[in-house]
């Protein structure tokens, strides 16, 4: 049922969501949503506020200018547990050494090759950052490149989705 055909009014083209390579939730409701309602997704905070810049590394203090050393990162923004960081950038490292791409080109790149998005809204603070984010498109991953970084940033879904994961390949409740 399609109500804004009903009342007159233009459907829903296009919808606003955070998600990113270390943000995935939007895969487990609103992506089937926006699939299913031909809606595409406008991304914002791309490179999950700052994380996916390739500045971040194991064993090295946050940079002094990173989005995340804000006020508004730390009591806002998602929480993303350390390791879990880590193994994500590692991926996007050894992918962006395969491509001769950076690492927030290819996080970007990985994004909007996803179903249901349409563009990425970049938060580039200099002409560098701007040029660099640029660099994701005209390109795409290879299928093993992306399923080598799906593995690499994959989580178990909070409940009910877990629960409901696989439902259709098998019967969970046998008579």
């Amino acid at each position: 049922m399609q109500y804004p055909k009903n009342y007159g009014l233009p459907r829903y083209v296009a919808h606003q969501a955070y998600y990113s390579f270390i943000g995935r939730d939007y895969e487990w409701e609103l992506m089937p949503l926006a699939l299913d309602q031909r809606v595409s997704a406008v991304v914002w905070s791309p490179l999950g506020w700052g994380r996916l810049t390739g500045k971040i590394r194991r064993g090295h203090p946050l940079p002094a200018t990173s989005r995340l050393q804000s006020k508004t990162a730390t009591d806002f923004g998602p929480p993303v547990p350390d390791e879990y960081l880590y193994r994500v950038v590692d991926s996007l490292d050894e992918v962006a050494k395969e491509t001769g791409k950076s690492v927030p080109q290819i996080a970007l790149n990985w994004l909007l090759q996803r179903p249901s998005v349409a563009t990425v809204i970049i938060g580039a603070r200099n002409e560098d950052q701007l040029r660099q984010n640029l660099g994701a498109v005209g390109w795409n991953l290879t299928p093993s490149q992306i399923k080598k970084l799906d593995d690499a940033s994959a989580t178990t879904p909070v409940y009910p989705y877990w629960h409901q994961r696989g439902f259709s390949e098998r019967n969970p409740f046998p008579v």
